[in-house]
């Protein structure tokens, strides 16, 4: 017998007109598929979901991500009717609605809670930023990683249930054909995740018109070779259909995809299972027209009836606050058998540091050889990992490469949970988003690749910077000093693209001492994603008692020689930095007053007052020289309008290191011809 009632009904058609009513008074939207997947979420919320709306920050809440994020009216209507409460910027809970009518009403205003697609930054409620379709899908795998790391690392006997929650996602028809989607759920396949819950709308709809225009595959075929189990829904209606499909997906020992037939725009006598009900308003006409269909009150505006509100109440608001009541209890008796298991796990969720943290980090000995600053960012890296346990991650198959291996602390497995190595596979997209859901959910991630394979996974770095989460990213052989893998595998314009990306941290240290102090920042973030670019070749590590400290690296940029009225400023990033000194040292020799500035970060130089930068770089002195292994863009920004720049105009060249160098002009010779010059204006 169906446990379904009128007021079930009720509450999903509430939902319904609330996309409908939002999405007409903002005159932009989608309306269609809030329409169709209303029962589903209904379901899952009000009957499933382990969340408690009096706190939404709750560890161990299960998660819900929307990955069809234009659909987000479905989401903020939930929110609504939970009535979760607000979440400021500091984690803290407010006694008042995340998301009260007025915010519905204000649907994609300016500085409205309530934007185009979900953001977790502006909304309590919303676990992820979802925008570009299948990045929720990666997103929700990064979780659903994240709750079985930390049930595999602090878990204990007797204490189970502090790690137990689940992961949901909603996804649809685009989410399926984004590459994304599929590089992260082939990894939930292989790593067998059974915490997470994957819905399929399948509406067959999409802004150009129905799906087989270009879409005929069947997804269930698809997800079961990646080693999903598959249960099927075929009415969008069917309540008893969807509780028993999302009650399966608790028992199954795999990640399991629901695949759900629904009908966009469902109730719309001239435009459900149309793409008119997809991405515009429905019109006034239609709303009254859906609303007499649905036995609504035709001229009602975000109307929520009698009973529904209680209705969440009694539901999702009770079963929520009794298991967090519950988990918090059990909690207090981890803490009392466990105080260092759960100081790590409180504060992790402040997004602090351990005490001592950085106390392993080496400080290099001055070496001419030196080390490629990917070797001694692996040095580095493990030696923070021994100190701070939940930093978890791995590259996108190039371990050998990138040096990132985190030395006996075990891969990441089923048969392994605690193990802190993922091996994400060739999928730098689905790395970085699954780096973010493990973000979000606290860990410190730690993502690798080749530098000119950020393009790859540009996407989610962009939305990490967008949500302000601190992951890492150490992107290896960062300029032509790749040598004989030639243009395609030599990253020109990267470095710039990235700088370009508004609350990114970008550091290209320039030996293995600033590689240590760019580790000591990157942990100390917060609210900033940070990319670490590293050589491939060689580096001198600096003499620190003829140079200044590499701690100047924390301001992103500093003055390495003691040269206190220069003729000339040579500004270097990386593996320049040797080439811009040993230049200075000739052109002392001939009498010329050469000071060498380290600029590793552009992003935090631009953050220190102007006294302090003025003093790297005095305005006054005209003669400079900028030296960097990639493009020219943006450089005029230090180089004045006068300044020489020394960097790439075109692709690279497939050669040895030397003959590179040699050809594209990065060698002393050229930057002392350029400082001379510089000088002679």
């Amino acid at each position: 017998m169906s446990t379904f009632t009128a007021l079930d009904t009720t509450a999903i058609n509430t939902i319904r007109t609330l996309a409908m009513d939002a999405v007409q008074k903002a005159n932009s939207g989608h309306p269609g598929a809030p329409m169709g997947l209303a029962p589903v979420a209904y379901t899952l919320w009000n009957k499933f979901l382990n969340y408690d709306p009096t706190d939404p920050m709750w560890p161990n809440r299960d998660r819900f991500v929307l990955s069809n994020g234009h659909a987000s009216m479905l989401i903020y209507s939930l929110i609504h009717l939970a009535q979760i409460k607000n979440v400021d910027h500091d984690g803290k809970v407010h006694d008042e609605p995340s998301l009260p009518i007025e915010q519905l009403q204000r649907f994609r205003q300016l500085n409205s809670k309530t934007p185009g697609h979900p953001e977790n930054e502006y909304t309590a409620g919303v676990e992820t930023t979802t925008g570009p379709l299948g990045t929720g899908v990666g997103n929700a795998v990064g979780m659903a990683i994240a709750q079985k790391w930390r049930a595999g690392y602090y878990g204990r006997p007797g204490f189970e249930a502090l790690f137990d929650h689940r992961v949901y996602a909603i996804c649809g028809d685009g989410c399926m054909m984004e590459g994304v989607a599929s590089e992260a759920a082939s990894l939930a396949g292989h790593l067998k995740l059974n915490n997470i819950t994957l819905i399929y709308d399948d509406n067959g709809i999409t802004i150009d018109g129905h799906t087989h225009l270009a879409f005929s595959e069947d997804v269930a075929k698809r997800f079961e070779a990646y080693g999903w189990s598959i249960q099927r829904v075929n009415d969008g209606n069917d309540l008893d259909g969807m509780a028993n499909a999302i009650a399966a997906s608790k028992t199954a020992d795999r990640p399991t995809l629901i695949v759900l037939k629904t009908v966009i725009g469902y109730g719309s006598p001239n435009k459900a299972d149309t793409h008119g009900a997809h991405g515009e308003p429905l019109g006034a006409d239609e709303i009254k027209l859906t609303k007499k269909a649905y036995g609504w009150p035709e001229d009602s505006s975000f109307l929520v009836p009698d009973g529904v509100y209680d209705l969440f109440k009694s539901g999702i608001g009770a079963r929520g606050a009794a298991a967090r009541a519950a988990w918090q209890k059990l909690f207090e008796e981890y803490t009392a058998k466990y105080p260092t298991e759960a100081a790590e796990l409180a504060a992790m969720e402040k997004r602090d540091l351990p005490a001592g943290w950085d106390k392993d980090i080496p400080v290099f000995p001055a070496d001419p050889k030196g080390l490629a600053t990917r070797e001694s960012s692996g040095t580095v890296l493990n030696a923070l990992a021994k100190t701070v346990p939940w930093i978890v991650g791995g590259s996108a198959d190039l371990n050998p490469s990138t040096k990132t291996f985190l030395k006996d602390k075990g891969v990441f497995s089923p048969k392994n949970w605690a193990g802190r190595n993922v091996h994400f596979g060739v999928r730098e997209h689905g790395m970085g988003a699954i780096m973010n859901g493990m973000a979000l959910s606290k860990l410190r991630s730690y993502g690798s690749g080749f530098l000119i394979f950020s393009d790859y996974g540009r996407p989610p770095i962009r939305l990490a910077a967008i949500m302000g989460l601190p992951v890492l990213y150490v992107f290896t052989h960062d300029s032509i000093g790749v040598g004989e893998d030639g243009p395609t595998h030599q990253p020109i314009e990267q470095l710039m693209s990235l700088r370009a990306m508004p609350n990114l941290i970008v550091i290209r240290p320039g030996d293995a001492n600033e590689v240590a102090e760019a580790y000591k920042v990157a942990l100390q973030e917060k609210h900033h994603p940070v990319v670490l670019a590293m050589t491939r070749q060689a580096l001198p590590t600096l003499d620190r008692s003829k140079y200044n400290a590499a701690s100047g690296l924390a301001k992103g940029g500093y003055a390495v020689n003691n040269v206190p009225s220069p003729d000339v400023v040579l500004i270097a990033t990386g593996s320049e930095l040797s080439l811009a000194l040993d230049a200075a040292d000739k052109l002392a020799a001939e009498g010329i007053k050469a000071r060498v500035v380290s600029l590793p970060s552009w992003e935090l130089f631009e953050k220190q007052d102007k006294s302090y930068r003025d003093s790297v770089i005095p305005p006054d002195v005209k003669a400079r020289v900028c030296v960097e292994m990639g493009a020219a863009f943006g450089w005029e920004r230090y180089a004045g309008t006068t300044g020489a720049i020394i960097a790439m105009r075109s692709f690279g060249a497939s050669a040895p290191l030397k003959d590179l160098l040699k050809h594209f002009g990065f060698t002393v010779e050229a930057v002392v011809k350029a400082a001379k010059e510089q000088v002679g204006k």
